[in-house]
């Protein structure tokens, strides 16, 4: 399997990562033992909960977090920091500890979604790179995760790409697929991660030919009777007939990319049985969304193709991820200390957080975060695993694993999770305390 991430990473951060730690190094807070935590304050508007997603990229992308002798050479041109920080970032490697949530796990406001324990200047430096990961992939996950839900066990494929940046969309794609979406358009994401490839020919195919039945043929001579015809580019139910004329009751399927996706589905599903392609599959296509797809769920739709709604901020709003300093020590081998930002909204809760999921007759009802080192109640579930271990990465789940730990989680979910409406986070987080439980 391909790396996941090929090129060092160094510079996909931003520039106050590295004068902070140009300032750290000098007057000596470089070395403190410090816990980030990676949270969000809260879950999007009207969400119920939130699914985790890039773990293994993350991972990847630490192991390639290296500053080589380009990397050296352009940051000392435009005098970004000291010789000596140069000195310094040229011999970097990440040599911390990372906890995690799994990935496909579910994540709700104030979870620590990700853990990093390291010297404050190697803590630090990977904060920018974490949180365009996993703000990315999560966003995604979750406005898929929704979409399988409304699908109820209907195909869906990803069709994406041409609507985001070309590397982005590879990420979304593994996003889509670890939450359930079941093939994408885009091969390099295919080559990758080995997600099923899917996708026949669009309008262009059919209007360059003299006729719509010539193009049908074309396709039908090239890929064979198991192959999707797109029949919307002029009529629908005329498309159809010609599809079926072409290709008689063997045809595979029909894709509909346009029009009133519930009506033109049914008179499709007629005309087809009707011709004897009973097997004949229905695609459908065209700005879906989550709703959409539900208001299709009575159709006789066999698959969606999901594109825009799922790759652009109005069906993936931002998880709001952010990178907080909750605990440090004044020296190496000194005791950590919460530390907490202050102010309204913007506060943090100072600790070290462990995370754990309360479950009663199998039905997740809170997230309870406690102090490290304090036991985890023996009701709840452990949401956290050790990735990284002083810079050593340990067994990362492969996107096999994360769909079926994903499966998992959501089962544990209460019935309301999964409605569609907005509303509030489907279970509470609670914060203990040493008091509560001792």
């Amino acid at each position: 399997m391909p790396s996941l991430t090929a090129d060092p990473t160094a510079l996909l951060t931003d520039r106050y990562e590295l004068t902070m730690l140009d300032a750290a190094l000098h007057d000596g807070t470089a070395a403190r033992p410090s816990v980030f935590e990676l949270f969000a304050r809260r879950l999007p508007a009207g969400r119920r909960y939130g699914v985790v997603a890039g773990i293994g990229r993350a991972v990847e992308a630490l192991e390639a977090f290296r500053f080589d002798d380009e990397v050296i050479r352009w940051l000392e041109a435009e005098r970004i920091v000291s010789p000596s920080t140069l000195r310094w970032l040229a011999d970097f490697r990440f040599r911390g500890d990372v906890h995690a949530y799994r990935e496909g796990e579910i994540h709700f406001g104030g979870s620590p979604v990700m853990t990093v324990v390291a010297p404050f200047a190697e803590a630090l430096l990977v904060e920018t790179l974490l949180l365009s990961i996993l703000n990315h992939d999560s966003a995604i996950a979750a406005a898929a995760a929704r979409m399988v839900s409304a699908a109820d066990g209907r195909r869906l494929l990803e069709f994406g790409s041409r609507r985001t940046h070309e590397q982005a969309a590879v990420a979304a794609a593994r996003a889509a697929a670890l939450v359930g979406f079941d093939a994408t358009s885009n091969l390099e994401a295919g080559r990758r991660y080995g997600i099923p490839t899917a996708g026949t020919t669009g309008h262009a195919f059919i209007l360059a030919h003299d006729d719509e039945r010539s193009a049908f043929a074309s396709q039908l001579g090239t890929t064979g009777p198991s192959t999707t015809l797109l029949v919307d580019t002029f009529d629908t139910e005329r498309g159809i007939v010609t599809a079926l004329d072409v290709a008689g009751a063997a045809l595979g399927g029909i894709r509909i990319d346009s029009g009133d996706l519930a009506a033109a589905s049914r008179r499709a599903r007629t005309t087809l049985d009707a011709a004897g392609a009973t097997s004949a599959r229905i695609v459908v296509s065209g700005d879906l969304d989550e709703h959409a797809i539900a208001r299709l769920s009575d159709a006789p739709v066999d698959a969606y193709g999901v594109g825009t709604s799922l790759v652009t901020g109005s069906g993936a709003p931002t998880v709001g991820f952010v990178y907080k300093l909750v605990a440090r020590a004044t020296h190496p081998g000194g005791e950590l200390e919460p530390v907490a930002k202050a102010g309204s909204e913007k506060a943090t809760v100072g600790r070290w957080k462990v995370a754990s999921r309360a479950l009663v007759d199998g039905v997740a009802t809170r997230e309870l975060l406690r102090p490290a080192g304090m036991r985890r109640p023996g009701s709840s579930r452990p949401l956290q695993v050790r990735l990284i271990e002083q810079g050593e990465r340990g067994e990362v789940a492969d996107l096999d694993a994360a769909r079926a730990h994903h499966r998992s989680a959501m089962a544990e979910l209460p019935r309301t999770a999964l409605d569609l409406a907005p509303g509030e986070a489907c279970i509470a987080t609670e914060h203990l305390t040493e008091q509560r439980t001792s």
